[in-house]
């Protein structure tokens, strides 16, 4: 190449990079937000999901994007979030949606329909049965946007002072129960209370409750219910998964440039694979820990499980008719689930059934 010709190139490559350095600083802009959680620190699997996601952000956009989380009651209690991020208190949150079914029932297909779906297929129908799309025309309403985050798995039935032998048992029962379930209970004649994670173990200690589910083992444990309520229930028939969401101001989340929307539904992906995998490898030295600490784990009697789940689907019935989101939610998850359960019992069952009986003669 003659020496003109090098300097004439070179000199429109230097024009180029002088332009190039401020054209990705401004697609790249210094964004800080901040998280409202509805869990306390001491819950090292759902607080530190919402501080994984954090960091996870962070690091895809070079720092550049910054979301600051803050637990439960150190902005708003964890039960207001979903308020908080409607009225742009904070840009985003942390939650379980069924905790405003108050606000309207159909919240509960964010979290978990009690008698309705295991993670897997939870999961399944948010990202591709359309659920997570009727979620979000419900959350439209309130200027919100849900993404599905880190799911608890399967959940245990909680802790009670006394045993639980048939329906009876659950007349007058002041159980804290979260979410929708509690209207289920209500039917079959208890007294559901909704309770934060940190109120919920001096309610027990001093008798206001006469029993509380949470998660379970692993939170349990920490939580510490063990020492003031020894049975201990299974299965928490009310949560087949335990979904949680992060939930952003609409308005919020239009104003990010596109990939720093990419990096927030990645990240959230990323802590469904964080906070899942450690619950499921977590729970079982706990439950064997809490055992040893006295706990009398016992399943549900068929009794109670049949009357609850009549009771469940009386309450669905009515709610399709009256509730336009209720409705479609409800006939497409049912429609996916029917599905869903036979293949699950040709492949996943027979496969866990025999590794079972293994097990037992091992």
């Amino acid at each position: 190449m003659k020496r003109r010709d090098f300097l004439k190139v070179s000199g429109v490559a230097l024009a180029s990079s002088g332009v190039a350095a401020p054209a990705i600083a401004q697609s790249s802009p210094d964004v800080k937000w901040r998280l409202a959680a509805s869990w306390p620190k001491s819950l090292d699997t759902l607080y530190g999901g919402c501080e994984y996601f954090c960091k996870r952000v962070a690091e895809i956009t070079d720092n550049h994007f910054q979301i600051q989380p803050f637990a439960s009651g150190e902005i708003v209690a964890g039960l207001q979030v979903l308020d908080a991020v409607s009225n742009g208190t904070v840009e985003m949150g942390n939650t379980a949606l069924y905790y405003y079914w108050g606000k309207n029932p159909a919240f509960t297909f964010g979290t978990s329909l009690p008698f309705g779906l295991d993670t897997r297929q939870h999961i399944s129908w948010l990202q591709w049965g359309g659920g997570q799309d009727l979620l979000n025309d419900l959350l439209k309403e309130y200027g919100c946007i849900g993404i599905p985050t880190g799911s608890t798995g399967a959940q245990m039935g909680g802790w009670y002072r006394k045993e639980i032998k048939s329906m009876e048992d659950l007349k007058g029962l002041k159980f804290r129960v979260g979410g929708f379930a509690g209207t289920i209970i209500a039917k079959v004649g208890g007294v559901p209370q909704q309770l934060a994670a940190g109120d919920i173990y001096p309610a027990l200690e001093k008798g206001t409750i006469d029993a509380a589910e949470w998660v379970g083992p692993y939170d349990d444990e920490k939580l510490g219910f063990v020492k003031v309520a020894k049975y201990y229930y299974y299965p928490g028939w009310w949560e087949g998964t335990g979904q949680g969401h992060n939930v952003v101001n609409l308005e919020k989340w239009n104003s990010l440039p596109k990939h720093y929307q990419a990096a927030v539904a990645t990240a959230s992906a990323d802590t469904y694979t964080w906070v899942t995998g450690k619950y499921d490898f977590v729970n079982a030295p706990a439950l064997k820990r809490l055992i040893i600490a006295g706990a009398i784990l016992k399943p549900f009697p068929q009794e109670v499980l049949e009357g609850c789940y009549h009771a469940a689907n009386e309450i669905y019935a009515d709610l399709s008719k009256s509730n336009a989101h209720f409705g479609k939610m409800y006939a497409s998850l049912t429609s996916y689930r029917t599905d869903s359960l036979a293949w699950m019992q040709v492949a996943e069952l027979s496969f866990d059934s025999f590794m079972m009986r293994m097990r037992t003669r091992t």
